[in-house]
């Protein structure tokens, strides 16, 4: 892109669907591949398609993601000029009530949107992993002469919660509805991602908070499907939409493919992460490992198959993990053997316990619990 378009991400969503994993920070710091957060996936989409001007929308339990994020370094966007604003969770400056839908979060913009010199804005959740250019999107956008251009894509991963979307020849969004019982299994899916021009947003927004509105999706694109040209630009390419937990295991888990693992960190552009120094991980001389990532700094004296271990992840002699996630610093000592299981950070599993859920699943432990 000519650094024409500026990105806003909304740091919170689906914290009650994700249940223990959101207790202690927002979704967009959810740990995710096992040295990445969620947040790094958008954040660099952005940033490789040259959008430097990026405003964060917190809403609650964001220290961890200010700590992550540190002002953008580590995604080249800590700068004099454009880089990250992150915003507090309040409607306006004066008022301490935390904003009820996307409507009043971008009101609450508005002085960021207008003195931004961009022409155009994209506007993203931040529980998505993929890798795609937004170059292409605004090329579509442009050449549809689109009003407002959808991300969607294809998935058989629906939910009440989630909208789905109906098409023409043109790819011109003609439906946006919740799923009902009769639908087809694979749908055509709103990912919510937007790509607008600047004026027509801010029009928008004023007009809904006017009324009250609050609902993006109901109270704009649904509304005005038939006096706007609303496209949807379908991603094809590898998607993981973040909203419950058994979603969050069944994606960590694809990533043991290669395939799946290299189409979503190097098919379009390098992913990037804040940056740690830690030391190489140790494996001891009993130590058994079988299709498994392992991030740096962990120590392995025990078995470990089919699972993702973070940093700084000790599995002690005789221990065995398996189908497992287990966060940073966590530790499974010896003759421990869980099976389905994430572990948060810091969790503790003490000798000799037996821990097992199922794919579906899968038990989590809470974040500095010792079990």
């Amino acid at each position: 892109m000519n650094n024409n378009t500026l990105g806003v991400i909304f740091a919170s969503d689906n914290e009650s669907h994700l249940n223990d994993l959101t207790l202690h920070r927002t979704t967009a710091s959810l740990p995710f591949a096992g040295r990445y957060r969620l947040i790094d996936f958008v954040l660099s989409n952005f940033v490789n398609a040259n959008i430097t001007t990026i405003g964060i929308v917190a809403k609650n339990n964001y220290n961890s993601l200010m700590d992550h994020i540190r002002m953008g370094r580590d995604w080249n966007l800590n700068r004099k000029n454009s880089g990250i604003v992150v915003f507090p969770p309040f409607v306006l400056n004066s008022s301490h009530d935390i904003y009820k839908g996307a409507i009043e979060a971008l009101y609450s913009l508005r002085n960021f949107l207008v003195n931004s010199k961009e022409e155009y804005v994209v506007i993203s959740n931040s529980n998505i992993a993929f890798n795609i250019d937004f170059d292409d999107v605004e090329a579509f956008h442009l050449e549809k002469g689109a009003d407002i251009t959808v991300l969607t894509h294809r998935t058989e991963e629906i939910n009440p919660r989630k909208y789905v979307v109906s098409v023409d020849k043109n790819d011109r969004i003609t439906d946006l509805r919740y799923p009902i019982a009769s639908d087809p299994e694979e749908q055509l899916a709103d990912l919510n991602i937007y790509y607008i021009k600047k004026d027509l947003l801010l029009s928008l927004i004023d007009n809904a908070y006017a009324h009250g509105a609050y609902d993006f999706e109901k109270e704009i694109i649904q509304k005005e499907l038939d006096n706007l040209y609303i496209m949807s630009y379908e991603v094809k390419s590898y998607v993981a939409v973040i909203d419950r937990i058994p979603v969050y295991f069944k994606h960590s888990m694809e990533l043991l493919d290669p395939n799946i693992r290299n189409e979503l960190f190097y098919s379009n552009s390098t992913i990037l992460t804040k940056v740690k120094d830690s030391k190489p991980t140790k494996y001891m001389e009993g130590a058994v490992v079988k299709n498994s990532m392992i991030a740096d700094g962990c120590e392995i004296d025990g078995t470990v198959e089919n699972s993702i271990l973070f940093r700084s992840v000790k599995v002690q002699k005789g221990a065995v993990v398996k189908n497992s996630i287990i966060m940073e610093n966590g530790i499974i000592m010896e003759n421990a053997k869980i099976n389905y299981v994430i572990s948060d950070k810091n969790v503790i599993v003490q000798s000799g316990r037996e821990l097992s859920g199922f794919e579906s699943y899968p038990i989590v432990i809470v974040k500095g619990k010792v079990v």
